[in-house]
């Protein structure tokens, strides 16, 4: 099996996690409200969790390697600038798909970071590639709904739209493996663009969904979600 057989193997199972998410939400129907306020909510925070992790023990940690502090901060920075301006346009469009959006803008930079990871040996990569599909999880969850809240989207071509989209994953990871493997103060800014990004996403689209009145549960899918990259990144190192 080769390396770059992986990459497409790992970025592809990662983005379909994409649709996998939109199939539980599809499925997803639970008669008590209150449980299924407290799942959603769950699943939400799972995801930021996941996020977060990605961002403080992969993302960060292998980008800051090869930058000067100044740059590192310039591109992390600018990552979230951007990830704003782009919430912006959707919100003046009045489009049904900012979490779709976000959830593709985290996609493909994370997959080219993770053909470059592969590209250069880096023993995280396989930790990057369940972290990408644990994220992808909650988000593709989060998306269907979204999508699903208009009587423009049907639930099937939703689905079959993330699922076409995980196509994405093995185009970002082959180039990141092919063409950006020589080049790792490239790689360390797309990750450290991505982490701002993310950051931003977290603390504008995710943890405001994650609070429920009177339900304390919820924010612990949040540790869940980051303590499965913490033990990722430990049972790697070893």
């Amino acid at each position: 099996m080769t390396t770059l057989f992986i990459v497409i193997a790992c970025s592809l199972l990662s983005g379909l996690a994409m649709a996998l998410g939109a199939v539980f939400a599809y499925f997803e129907k639970i008669d008590n409200q209150l449980i299924e306020d407290e799942l959603r909510h769950g699943i939400t925070a799972f995801g930021a969790g996941a996020l977060l992790s990605a961002v403080a023990l992969v993302l960060v940690p292998e980008g800051i390697e090869n930058l000067m502090p100044l740059t590192a901060s310039i591109w992390f920075i600018t990552g979230g600038i951007c990830f704003m301006l782009l919430d912006i346009f959707l919100k003046k469009i009045n489009t049904p798909a900012s979490q779709l959006a976000a959830m593709l803008s985290d996609f493909i930079p994370e997959s080219i970071a993770l053909g470059a990871a592969f590209a250069t040996g880096n023993s995280n990569a396989f930790l990057l590639a369940a972290l990408i599909g644990l994220q992808n999880l909650p988000e593709g969850f989060s998306a269907y709904r979204e999508l699903n809240s208009t009587a423009a989207y049907k639930p099937k071509k939703i689905i079959l739209m993330f699922a076409l989209m995980a196509v994405l994953g093995p185009i970002s990871g082959i180039s990141g493996y092919l063409w950006l493997s020589e080049f790792p103060q490239a790689i360390s800014a797309i990750m450290l663009f991505a982490s701002g990004g993310i950051l931003y996403s977290i603390f504008q689209d995710l943890a405001p969904q994650v609070k429920l009145e009177k339900h304390w549960a919820p924010p612990m899918g949040a540790l869940l979600g980051f303590v499965l990259g913490m033990l990722g990144l430990m049972l790697t190192a070893h």
